[in-house]
């Protein structure tokens, strides 16, 4: 399995500077997405005030989020000065994947309930199944992300937490299905609604954006290897922590530090608004949560690419446990 610890040692040759790296970059992530739900749901400023001297009570709480965050991810890697660089790189990996395979347990639950909703919306069948106020709330996305989505969301979390599969085949699959519906309706029914089609894009976008960082971690992605597929491993693990950095991480952070950049961001500005398509009470209520697919797949990328760092330096260091990646079958 690819989560499996079974052939990699825990201890090994200490590694600080790169372990501080590693764990640092995520201290820093975790304290960034506290500090986006401040700013966003408690109104404070952030860190920005700091550059041009102000010290006001809210900017301080901000920094000392990333104080503490910084401070803790330190003492872990003093106090674990033995720990092996895959070890680490494989834990940082089997968080990524259940974070991935939480999202999408939570795709799956939500796409399917808005759907329904949806179709009972359209149709009318709602009025039958509850009273004239309760039918007015279905139609409002302030009410159903909250008391519909958010509840599956976790939901989805929880079932992760009991499961060992990614489901990709499965939610490709279930495009597959979503999509058989809109041709055998349109053509065999001469019926057809928006929400189908938000239902495609909203299970396609989920699977393009978070199965990226797992293909990562099987070297699924494109790589021009014209020179790559001739050097040594030591070599190789340089160049692939050099470009872990360089490339995936710069990429990332750009990702998160626009899309997260105030209320009025393109990623929190929708969130905020529960913002839904054009199509507005014939469509389903999901996308402002597919404005947060681009902040998933940001997160869980520069995850992934920490892991794949750690990887690379343990190749560097020429350690032992090389991940040999099989060829895929044609």
């Amino acid at each position: 399995m690819a989560s499996d610890f079974s052939d990699i040692q825990r201890n090994g040759n200490p590694a600080i500077p790169a372990r501080l790296f590693a764990w640092g970059m995520l201290a820093v992530l975790f304290a960034f997405l506290v500090n986006n739900a401040l700013i966003i749901g408690f109104g404070l400023p952030g860190v920005k005030p700091i550059l041009s001297g102000d010290t006001t009570g809210g900017t301080l709480i901000n920094l000392g989020v990333y104080i503490l965050s910084i401070g803790a991810a330190s003492l872990y890697v003093l106090r674990s000065r033995e720990t092996s660089l895959r070890w680490d790189a494989m834990g940082i990996h089997r968080f990524n994947v259940y974070l991935i395979r939480a999202f999408f347990w939570s795709v799956l639950f939500v796409g399917i309930a808005d759907s329904l909703i949806a179709f009972m919306r359209v149709e009318g069948f709602l009025s039958v199944f509850f009273a004239e106020d309760t039918t007015k709330l279905f139609a409002k996305s302030r009410w159903v992300a909250p008391y519909i989505h958010i509840p599956l969301v976790v939901l989805g979390f929880v079932v992760a937490a009991f499961t060992r599969t990614l489901g990709f085949t499965w939610l490709a699959l279930l495009i597959v299905a979503a999509e058989l519906l809109i041709v055998v309706s349109r053509f065999v029914f001469s019926y057809e609604q928006a929400l189908m089609g938000d239902l495609v894009r909203y299970w396609y976008a989920a699977l393009f954006l978070f199965a990226s960082a797992y293909t990562l971690f099987e070297e699924g992605h494109v790589r021009v290897d014209v020179l790559y597929a001739g050097f040594g491993r030591t070599t190789r693990g340089f160049l692939n922590a050099f470009g872990s950095i360089v490339l995936g991480m710069s990429t990332t952070w750009v990702i998160l530090t626009v899309g997260f950049n105030g209320k009025t961001s393109i990623i929190n500005s929708p969130i905020i608004n529960f913002e839904i398509s054009q199509a507005g009470g014939v469509g389903m209520f999901i996308k402002y949560q597919m404005a947060v697919f681009l902040g998933i797949f940001a997160i869980t990328m520069l995850i992934q690419f920490v892991s794949y760092f750690l990887e690379a330096m343990a190749d560097k260091r020429d350690e032992p446990g090389h991940r040999e990646i099989a060829p895929a079958a044609h």
